[in-house]
């Protein structure tokens, strides 16, 4: 063999070789790609964290094997709802509280309550047994950011959990519609402020109570409303009589489980 056809033989070799690796290479490189995600530009996409909240251990430990087997879920706690320690919610800093009805209105709104006044940006899926419209109403105005029936699919609960982690809100179509009733009732009467005249308070004594939820002490309050501490003392005293009751804070919590505070 000449020179010339060795050094051809040789180039036609380098080549073959060089296609071969770079071959490989773009088949790992779309491998890669198609695990992290066709819209994450080759880097995995956040897991959604989740705290399953339950008093039947059974249905705690169902819900989360289904949520982390679709990949993108990650659960983060799991605790019994009685009761409900809303400070170690708070600290496992889940995206998303999915909570089950304790099967009594006062009681779910007391938990919705907790969990928002310690983990404020926590957002919370409830799934409940009541298909009444008042009692949805009550748990929207206490902070959920979404509703299931209890009977709700596995799909639709990780849906569901995926959507309220989006910022997005989730209920049944026939709850949708009442609350869309609701929202057409309160714009009607919007002027004579009804939900809030409903627990007899004046609209100065309205004014004081985001105040007194931050803490402000009486000679505070009095100084940023131009009054003496003494009409301040006078106006929490007439609250407390008004809506019953026992002190400040209790007023604060009231107006909270009503949904008048965030």
């Amino acid at each position: 063999m000449s020179a010339s056809a060795r050094r051809s033989l040789a180039t036609d070799v380098a080549m073959a070789r060089y296609e071969r690796a770079d071959g490989a290479g773009t088949a790992i490189r779309n491998e890669l790609g198609r695990k992290a995600g066709p819209d994450s530009g080759g880097v995995p996409k956040a897991k959604v964290s989740v705290f399953v909240a339950a008093d039947n251990r059974l249905l705690r430990e169902t819900l989360a094997r289904m949520l982390e087997k679709k990949g993108d879920v990650e659960v983060t706690g799991l605790e019994a709802t009685a009761p409900l320690r809303a400070e170690s919610v708070a600290q496992t800093n889940a995206d998303v509280l999915l909570l089950t009805s304790r099967g009594t209105l006062y009681e779910d709104l007391q938990m919705i309550q907790q969990v928002r006044a310690a983990a404020p940006q926590m957002r919370i899926l409830l799934l409940g047994k009541v298909k009444d419209e008042g009692e949805f109403l009550q748990c929207v105005r206490a902070g959920i950011r979404g509703y299931l029936l209890h009977d709700a699919s596995s799909d639709e609960v990780l849906e569901g959990v995926r959507a309220v982690r989006a910022g997005e809100a989730v209920c049944p179509g026939a709850l949708c519609t009442a609350l869309f009733r609701y929202c057409e009732s309160e714009a009607a009467s919007m002027e004579c402020v009804s939900p809030r005249r409903r627990l007899g308070l004046t609209r100065r004594e309205q004014q004081l109570v985001p105040l007194i939820a931050k803490g402000l002490t009486n000679k505070e309050i009095a100084n940023h409303f131009s009054l003496s501490e003494q009409t301040v003392k006078n106006h929490l005293y007439r609250m407390k009589h008004k809506i019953g009751a026992e002190d400040r804070l209790d007023i604060v919590q009231l107006y909270r489980t009503q949904g008048f505070l965030v």
